[in-house]
C-alpha cells in the first residue's frame, strides 16, 4: 500500500497517528538540522519533517530529493509550532521515519509548476509538457470540475428522462459548415469515413427508430481554424433529441440544463428562465453579433436617415450606425484617437467619428461641425445623444458596418470598464435565416442543412430564398455561443426542396443522406434537438478565456498537438494500406 491517507485529509485530531502519504515534492527548505518538504497530491499539500538526526532515515537518499519528484512518506502526526492557515492541513505535519522516491525527476524543470507566473510561459512549451502543465494547480481544479460538471449533465439529463445512446465516430461527409476530418478505408480502395462534425444524422435516425428522448456527451471533429474560444479539430457537447418536440419543448430543456450546470458550480447571478429572445436580425441590428453579450449595456442604433441630408462625404450612400456612450463627454481627446485608430488597424473600418456633448449640450469634436441643430435634436430624441454623452459613428455597407459597429461596442465596453460583474447573463437568438449568399454568390445553408423551414413548402416555393426563417435557435452567455439547435426537417419531399434551393439534387440528397431520406419514407416523428457545447460551458463556469485551459490535451494555435506530436508523417506501408500517395509539393 503506497498510502492510507491523502494529502488533504489530515487535521489537529490525527495527531499522534502513524500514516503513510504519497504525492509530488512541491517545495523544500532546507534549514540544516531540519528538511521541511511540501508534499502534494490531487487533494491538498501537507507539510513534512525530516530531522537530520534521524537514523532511520538515509541522507544519501534525502540528497536526491527534488522539486515534481515522487515520494512516499511514513511517519506520525505532529501539531505544527508555526501554523499555517491558508491551507487545511495547516495544524499539523508529518515527522517523518521512513522516506521512498517512487519517481525520479530531473534537476531542471522546463517552467515552475505552480508558481503563478506560469501563464507567463509560452503556451507551446506548456503544451508540449501537457503532464507537467496539469500539475498546476489552477489548471488541475479545472479540469477537475470539468468532470463535475459532466456528472451534473447527465444527471440532469437522466432526471429530464432522456436515454444515452452512443453514436458512431466512423461515419460520412456530411455538409455541417467544416471541412471534414477524412479516414481513408482499407477495406474498399478510394472510398472515406469521414469523422462526425456532429451526430446529426444518426439522432435524428434514432427518433425515427422510436426513441423518445436521447443525448450523450459528443466528440464533434471539424477541420477549422482554431480561436480563443473553439479548440481546433475536435470538441465536445452534449448532444440531445426529443420526439413529438417543437421549438418551445426545446427551450424549454435548453433552460434547465444551463441554470442548474451555473447555479450548481458557481456562486455568480444567473439569469432566470425564461431568457430573454431576440430575433436573429435584431440582435444583428442591435449588437452587430448573433452572439450578443448582454452584460454589455451599450446598444448600436441606426441613423442613417438622420444623415440623409448631411453633407458629409463619408456618410453619403452609407449605412449609417450610431454608438451612444453615457458620461463619455469625460474621456479626452486620447481616447478617441486610440478608439479611432483601432477602428482602422484592428477591424478594417475606413474611419471612426466622434462628438461628445456636454454639460451644456454643446457639442464638441470629430464631426461636431456637421451636426445642426436640426440633427442634434433628431439624436437627442431618436438614440439619447444628450449632455454629457459620447457617440460613436460608424459608415459603411450595410453587412460590413454592421460587424464594424459590433467591434467598436465590445472595444468601448471594455475600455471603459462598462461591462457588468459576476453574473451570467443568457438569451435564444431565434429565427435564424435559413439560407444565405456563398462567397460565390450562390445560395447556401446558412446554418444546419437539415432544419425546418418556417412557412414549410410554401415558404420554399413561394418566397426569396434569402427572406426563408428557418426554426433554428442558438443560446448565448455572456457573448458565446453555446449551444446551437433546430426543429427536423423531417419530411422527404420538403427535404428534397429545402437541399434543391441550396444546389443539390435529388440523387445527391439520396447519395449524400440516404440513410435519412429512406427513412423518412417509414414513419417519422416530428422532432427537435440542440447541443450545448460542453468545452465552452466549462470555460465559462471556471472563468476563462482561453478554451485550451479547460480541455487536458488540446492542440495549440496551429492545429498541433506537441506532447503526442501529432499530426506526423506514416510509413509507405501504412499509406499502401489505405490506397493512399502523398505527392510531395515542389517549392
Amino acid at each position: 500500500m503506497y498510502r492510507n491517507h491523502n494529502c488533504g485529509e489530515l487535521r489537529i485530531q490525527n495527531v499522534g497517528e502513524e500514516v503513510t502519504l504519497a504525492g509530488w515534492v512541491q517545495k523544500i527548505r532546507n534549514l540544516g538540522s531540519m528538511l521541511f518538504i511540501d508534499l502534494r497530491d490531487q487533494f491538498g499539500v501537507t507539510q513534512i519533517v525530516i530531522s537530520a538526526e534521524n537514523q532511520n532515515i538515509n541522507q544519501k537518499m534525502i540528497e536526491g530529493i527534488v522539486t515534481e519528484c515522487v515520494i512516499q512518506v511514513v511517519g506520525t502526526v505532529i501539531e505544527r509550532t508555526n501554523k499555517n492557515t491558508k491551507i487545511p492541513t495547516g495544524e499539523i505535519e508529518i515527522e517523518a521515519t521512513k522516506i521512498q522516491i517512487l519517481g525520479k525527476c530531473k534537476n531542471v524543470l522546463p517552467f515552475e509548476v505552480n508558481s503563478e507566473k506560469v501563464g507567463e510561459v509560452k503556451e507551446d512549451l506548456r503544451l508540449e509538457y501537457r503532464f507537467l502543465d496539469l500539475r498546476n494547480d489552477k489548471l488541475h481544479q479545472t479540469i477537475l470540475l470539468r468532470s463535475e460538471v459532466m456528472k451534473t449533465l447527465r444527471r440532469k439529463m437522466d432526471e429530464l428522462g432522456f436515454t444515452e445512446i452512443q453514436t458512431p465516430i466512423l461515419a460520412n461527409s456530411s455538409p455541417e459548415g467544416a471541412r471534414d476530418y477524412l479516414v481513408p478505408s482499407r477495406l474498399h480502395a478510394g472510398e472515406f469515413y469521414a469523422l462526425p462534425q456532429a451526430p446529426q444524422q444518426f439522432k435524428q435516425l434514432l427518433m425515427v427508430s422510436g426513441f423518445d428522448k436521447y443525448y450523450q456527451i459528443a466528440p464533434c471533429f471539424r477541420d477549422e481554424d482554431p480561436r480563443a474560444d473553439r479548440a481546433p479539430g475536435e470538441f465536445y457537447q452534449l448532444d440531445f433529441e426529443m420526439s413529438f418536440a417543437e421549438q418551445e419543448d426545446v427551450l424549454k430543456i435548453l433552460a434547465e440544463i444551463f441554470t442548474t450546470v451555473f447555479k450548481t458550480h458557481t456562486n455568480w447571478k444567473v439569469d432566470e428562465a425564461p431568457f430573454t429572445r431576440i430575433p436573429y436580425l435584431e440582435a444583428m441590428e442591435k449588437y452587430g453579433s448573433d452572439k450578443p453579450d448582454l452584460r454589455n449595456p451599450l446598444i448600436i442604433q441606426d441613423v442613417t436617415a438622420i444623415f440623409d441630408n448631411v453633407d458629409f462625404n463619408a456618410f453619403k450612400g452609407k449605412t449609417v450606425k450610431a454608438i451612444v456612450v453615457p458620461k463619455g463627454a469625460a474621456q479626452g481627446r486620447k481616447f478617441f484617437d486610440s478608439m479611432t485608430e483601432f477602428a482602422t488597424q484592428e477591424v478594417g473600418a475606413k474611419g471612426l467619428a466622434w462628438v461628445k456633448v456636454d454639460e451644456n449640450n454643446t457639442i464638441s469634436g470629430g464631426i461636431a461641425k456637421f451636426i445642426t441643430p436640426e440633427v442634434q435634436a433628431k439624436l437627442q430624441e431618436q438614440i439619447g445623444m444628450k449632455e454629457n454623452t459620447a457617440v460613436f459613428f460608424m459608415a459603411d455597407e450595410f453587412k460590413t458596418v454592421q460587424k464594424i459597429a459590433g467591434a467598436i461596442r465590445i472595444e468601448l465596453v471594455n475600455r471603459l470598464d462598462l461591462l457588468e460583474k459576476n453574473v451570467y447573463r443568457l438569451c435564444y437568438i431565434v429565427d435564424f435565416p435559413m439560407y444565405e449568399l456563398s462567397d460565390e454568390g450562390t445560395i447556401d445553408f446558412n446554418h444546419n442543412p437539415f432544419s425546418m423551414p418556417q412557412g414549410g413548402m410554401e415558404a420554399l416555393t413561394t418566397k426569396d430564398p434569402l427572406e426563408i426563417l428557418a426554426y433554428q435557435y442558438d443560446v448565448v452567455c455572456n457573448g458565446y455561443e453555446v449551444a446551437s439547435g433546430a426543429v427536423r426537417n423531417h419530411d422527404p419531399e420538403l427535404m428534397v426542396k429545402a437541399f434543391e434551393i441550396a444546389g443539390y439534387s435529388e440523387d445527391e440528397v439520396k447519395n449524400r443522406f440516404g440513410a435519412l431520406y429512406h427513412a423518412f419514407q417509414y414513419g417519422t416523428p416530428p422532432h427537435a434537438g440542440a447541443a450545448p457545447g460542453l468545452d465552452r460551458m466549462v470555460m465559462l463556469v471556471a472563468d476563462s478565456k482561453n478554451i485550451r485551459e479547460v480541455i487536458a490535451f488540446p492542440k495549440n494555435k496551429k492545429a498541433r498537438d506537441l506532447l503526442m506530436r501529432a499530426p506526423s508523417k506514416v510509413s509507405k506501408k501504412q499509406l499502401d494500406d489505405v490506397h493512399i500517395q502523398v505527392i510531395e509539393e515542389k517549392r
